[in-house]
Parts: structure tokens; sequence; C-alpha cells
């Protein structure tokens, strides 16, 4: 075999088409095998050239589809956060597939599993995964990146496999698959539904917890990443090594043709090894101390803000570059649209506490790359001072944990101040204004994949989690739900009917709210997980839609919620409402032009909000008008954006309340577009301005301004 320097960069294996570019970073190695495997036999070449730190070869034989990995030779003690060990069987970080899955096996681990003390030398291969050499060359056409704006973006967030793995119209053997999302039935469910993203849960090559699959369980969401720059090949419908990027290729490229966006769901707080008890598998074996955080005062040990056993140290370059490297593939070769980070929290602990001046900000600021897409925060961790909701840096949007608790409070009736939930609605301008950032800066969500499903939100109080394995300890205990009365399945037609209404209660928020409503798969079919609200483990029926029992009702009001938003600017602004007077649309009145609030707050008694009122304490009704003058008269794009004014009333009582129209000065007459508690009216209701409506209990009415 011809055997040629190479050169250190591009890092990972790169074919050019007359052979093969290796080059793996290790600053502790002290020599660094390739490792080819055919057919089960193993050919180890050393690689002869370091520049930097970076150890290289080019091998001209080596195609598209040749199975691979890295011996590491260097030292081995714990203690001082060395842990090189060349019977090891390595992953390359850089891999862009990886073929096949963790066999676990007592090999994997540098110590012997009786004698933690002792060493491990038994060789892995055997049991390892291994990193494939692709082809770079696919076949995109004319493929254009949707770039919705924040302001018109409606997300969904989806499981490759859970989205897909039952729909009837979806062949077979594409079910569960990134195949199966491309499917015309999967993409027309989302243009129906007015979805402009899909947001994927991870899809970064994962690993399966052993103690899961002792458990016959298995890691389901996918938050364990060991290669970030790899599609998963668990979700492809292609049988050869490296296909699982061609088809993930082809997704994307089809849901662009629909105008979907693409994001995913990335981990790059901590990786798949665990604690110092963990296997070897990547990193770890490459050089532990550049991309793991140890413990300053015992190196034997990993920093933990993640709760997974280790934390990637976003203090070295080389870890930095990864990340950067890893977000660069995904856009460029891999066409995403954007990124929601897990925990990123994480990723601003260069020292201690969070840092929104961190290096990994200041890096993705600067590229011009990654800062073009779409970026979203999950805006905390589990280490000291981890919950930064709000303030992440300007370029990002985050997801508004407040805006969840603050509406499931609202509709459950918890005792909660009328204010903040004025502040959800409206964009959470508290949260975002500070740092220059819009409302758009607010994803919000009711239900996300951690937690209970929207369904089992207004019918659990308290979690299911038995199936999980865990005596019913893991997941959250506080859910902030209200089972309507019964815990769990019922045959009582007023608790379902309650249940239902509720539902729609949280939709209509979620959809009427400024900012960018993020809808969790299924939420929109009545799926169900029994209760669990930890289905992380749960490859199964638990956890999967149920396509042959949707709710059809429940369906059609989504859409219809999506398209009052996509028809209608003054429900997703581009800026924060000010309460300045903006002049109104329609004949000059008497006394000349009436001046009206872009918005403003009604108590039911159809009287402004005063600040007494806010300041009262808790309540549970108050109306507000939206006021569609404000809106600009044309986009950036000539779009025509002057919008017609709303009212909407919220009533959480348990008893009917009477509301009072506002005076003719925000109206003259009001049609009713939007009942919760009436989903299909007899005709179309228009009260006059002054007059009173009855919004049910636990409802929310939308009316419209008559022209």
């Amino acid at each position: 075999m011809q055997i040629w320097p190479g050169v250190p960069y591009p890092l990972g294996a790169t074919y050019d088409g007359s052979g093969t570019n290796f080059a793996l970073f290790s600053e502790v190695a002290e020599k660094v095998e390739v490792c080819l495997f055919d057919d089960g036999v193993e050919t180890r070449i050393e690689m002869p050239e370091m520049d930097g730190f970076v150890w290289h070869v080019f091998l001209p034989s080596v195609e598209p589809g040749q199975l691979y990995g890295y011996r590491v030779h260097g030292p081995n003690d714990p203690a001082k956060g060395l842990r090189c060990n060349p019977s090891k069987l390595l992953l390359d970080p850089y891999a862009k597939a990886i073929d096949g899955q963790i066999n676990w096996h007592p090999s994997l681990f540098s110590y012997q599993l009786e004698f933690p003390g002792n060493a491990n030398d038994d060789d892995s291969a055997e049991h390892m995964p291994k990193s494939v050499v692709i082809s770079p060359f696919f076949d995109w056409g004319v493929d254009r990146p949707p770039k919705h704006p924040y302001a018109e973006s409606v997300i969904y967030e989806a499981h490759v496999k859970g989205l897909t793995q039952t729909h009837p119209e979806v062949p077979e053997q594409l079910r569960g698959t990134y195949a199966g999302i491309a499917h015309p039935a999967i993409i027309s469910h989302l243009t129906e539904l007015g979805i402009s993203t899909i947001e994927l849960m991870p899809v970064h090559h994962f690993v399966n917890d052993s103690v899961l699959l002792d458990r016959g369980l298995s890691n389901y969401w996918g938050y364990n990443t060991i290669g970030f720059f790899a599609p998963d090949s668990r979700y492809t419908s292609s049988g050869s090594p490296g296909g699982q990027v061609q088809e993930f290729k082809a997704m994307v490229r089809a849901l662009h043709r629909a105008d979907i966006e693409v994001i995913l769901d990335v981990v790059y707080n901590h990786t798949a090894e665990g604690n110092h008890m963990g296997p070897t598998l990547c990193f770890r074996g490459i050089d532990n101390a550049a991309y793991y955080r140890l413990v300053d005062d015992s190196p034997e040990h990993y920093m933990d803000y993640t709760g997974t056993g280790n934390t990637l140290n976003v203090r070295h370059p080389h870890s930095l570059q990864l990340i950067m490297d890893s977000l660069r593939y995904w856009v460029t070769e891999m066409h995403v649209d954007g990124f929601r980070f897990d925990l990123a929290a994480t990723l601003a602990r260069e020292f201690y506490d969070v840092d929104r001046l961190s290096t990994f900000f200041e890096l993705v600021q600067q590229d011009p790359v990654v800062s073009q897409v779409k970026l979203i925060a999950e805006p905390w961790d589990v280490g000291p001072g981890g919950y930064q909701v709000g303030n992440f840096p300007p370029q990002w949007t985050e997801w508004n944990g407040k805006y969840r608790d603050t509406v499931r409070d609202f509709w459950r009736g918890e005792p909660a101040t009328i204010g903040e939930f004025a502040a959800r609605l409206t964009g959470s301008a508290d949260l975002y204004e500070h740092s220059g950032r819009r409302p758009v800066a607010s994803i919000n969500f009711v239900t996300a994949h951690d937690g209970f499903t929207l369904t089992d939100l207004v019918s659990y109080n308290e979690k299911h989690n038995d199936a999980n394995g865990e005596g019913n300890n893991d997941g959250e205990s506080h859910n902030r739900s209200w089972n309507c009365g019964v815990e769990g399945p019922t045959d009582d037609k007023a608790v379902l009917a309650l249940r239902a209404q509720q539902r729609r209660n949280f939709l209509a928020t979620l959809f009427l709210s400024q900012g960018v409503p993020m809808l969790c798969h299924g939420d929109e079919l009545g799926r169900t997980q029994q209760g669990n609200n930890n289905g992380y483990c749960q490859d199964n029926e638990i956890s999967w839609i149920d396509w042959t029992n949707i709710d059809v009702d429940l369906l059609a009001f989504a859409r219809q919620l999506a398209e009052l938003r996509r028809q209608h600017p003054v429900f997703r602004r581009r800026r924060f409402f000010d309460g300045r007077p903006v002049r109104r649309r329609g004949p000059v009145q008497p006394g000349g032009t009436v001046a009206v609030s872009d918005i403003v707050w009604f108590t039911p008694l159809g009287e402004e909000m005063t600040e007494e009122d806010w300041g009262s304490g808790f309540g549970r009704s108050i109306a507000v008008y939206l006021n569609g003058n404000g809106i600009p008269d044309r986009s950036p794009t000539g779009e025509r954006l002057r919008d017609d004014s709303f009212m909407l009333c919220f009533s959480a009582h348990d008893e009917a309340i009477d509301f009072s129209v506002a005076s003719s000065e925000y109206g003259e007459q009001w049609e009713i577009v939007l009942d919760t508690a009436n989903v299909d009216p007899d005709e179309n209701v228009v009260v006059g301005a002054g007059e009173t409506i009855s919004v049910g209990p636990r409802a929310l009415v939308v009316l419209r301004q008559v022209a």
C-alpha cells in the first residue's frame, strides 16, 4: 500500500477522488495508527507526519465505503488525566459516517471491571463500530434554503423515528428513517399544518447506554452523542456503510423543495463516554484533557455540568474547533438551516460561571457561515447558576421556559400574576428587550420532547414512568399539569370535553402569542405517552405517534390557528409593543383622527387596566386589544402588512364570565372568529362596541374588527 505524507487539514478522512487523507489531532500522542478494516481483517498504518499536533497521512488506495479507526499510543496515567491506550480502537471525532453500534464488552473499558485499579489491555476492535470514509459528492440540483424569517416561522419538534414509524402511507421499509421524513405523506402533513421549520431531535451518531440495554430499553431520544459529523445509521433505509449520508441529504433536499427548513437538535455539551468509569470510545483515548473538562485538583475525574458524567472542554481551542467545524459542515455540506443547542449554558462555561462573552459565543458571532443560520439555545444546564433564560447574546433565540410555565399555570387556574401572563403573551420584553433583541428571541412552547405531551398535560396530575424501570423516580415531578378531575383514561364525557377544550386553549395561546411558536410532534394529533413524562428510553408505541388513532378535530383546529397566524401579521410582530398611539385606519372622526395605542389591556368590564389593576395580585381573566394599524404598510419584500385589529378575551375561571367589548374608540363592530369553547358555531357572530359577550369556563375568544 502506498503511503503519502498527506496534509493536516481538514481533520478527519477526506476523499478527493484520487485517495483519502486522514488527519487526527492529539497533543499527547507519541504515535498514531490509522486502522483499516476489510472483512474483519485489520491493517494498521502508522501516520508518519505530525504538524501542530495533527497527525496525518494520505492513502491513494482508500475509497468511499472503507471502514477505519485509530489507535493512539501515548501516556496512560488516569490520575493525571492521561488515558491513551492503543489496545482500544477509537472512532474518528471527525467521522462523516459510523457503521455499526457498540457491542458492550469489558474490552471497551481501560480498566478491569472487577478490579477498577487494574489496567485492561484487551483489544476492543471487535466490539466497536467503525468510522466510514464517505463520498462527499451529491446532486443537490437547485437547492435553495427557504430562509424563513423568525417572525414567519412555526417550528415542529420531531423525532425521526417517532414521527414516521407507524404512518400507514409511508412504505414499511422507509418508516423510522430519513427517507420516511422525506415521504410526501409526512411533508403534506407538515405543509397543511403551516410548519415552516422542522427541528429534528438528535441525529448525530449516538450510543445506547448499556444500563438501558440491560433493561430491554434504549436511548431513544439520542442525547448521547459520539459522532458530531455523522448522521446516525439507525435512521437510514440504506444497507451500505455511509449510505445514511446520502439519505440525509436527500431528506433535506425534499424538505427544502416543500419550503420547509431543517434544524438539528445538537448535543455539544458532553459525549457518550461518560465519567471516569466510562468506556474508551473516541475522545478519551485521543487526548482526554483537551476534549474534556477535568477537575482541577483531581484530573482523574470530570466536571459534570450536564448530569451525564462529563462536559466538553470549551476552554481548549481544538474542542472549540471541533464544535465550529461540525456546525459549518452541517450547514455547508448537509444544507441544514440552523441548530437547537442542548444545555447551551454549558458551552458558555469557559471558566466556572456561565459567561455570555465566552469564546464560543465570540466564534459563532464572527463565523461567516454559522452566524447566518437559526441559532436556538436551551438556555440552562444543571450546573450552578445554570438557568439563563433571557441572558444569551443578541444573535440567539431561546427556548422560553418561563413562557411554558406561565401559560400552563394560567390555564390550570393556578394563582399567578396577570402581569406575568401578559408579558409572556406579548413576546417577553422583560427578558429580551434589554439586549436589543425582538419578540422572536422567544421560542414559545407549552410542551416539548422532555415532559408530558399536550394530551397528557390535561390528563395527568402525576408522572407515570414505571415502564422506564427506575421506580418512577425519573422525570420531572412538578409538571404544572391538571387532569381535569380524573387521573388518566376515562369515559366521563364532561371530563373528556374539558380536556379537549384545554388542549385548544393551549394551542390557541401558543399560536397567537408574540414570538416563535414551537409545536411538539403529535400534539396536534392527540398523541399520548400514557402519562410517561420522560420517554427518553421508550423506542416503542409509548413514544411513537399512533397515526391510526389521531384526533381529527384537534388537527383541524391546529390548522385553523396556523392559518389565522399566517394571515395576520399582528400575531407575529417583528417589534415589541410599546403602548404608543398609532393612527387608526378609517374615516376621520369628528374632531379629527383618533389615535389608539398599538396594544391595550382591559378588565372583563371593558375598562382599561390601571396600575392598581396590574398590582392587585392574582387574576384569571383579561382581554387585550391588538392594533393591526400599527403594522408597517409593507415588509422588506414588498408584501402588504397592514392588518386587521383583534381583541382576545382570556378566562381561566371555572364559570362563564361576561366580557364587555371595548368602546367604539377601538372599533364599531367585532366578529367572533375563534372560541375554544365552541369550535363549530352555527353562524358568524358580530357584536357592537360596548356590548357584552359570554366567555365560557376556561375559554379563549378571539374577535376581529369588522372594517
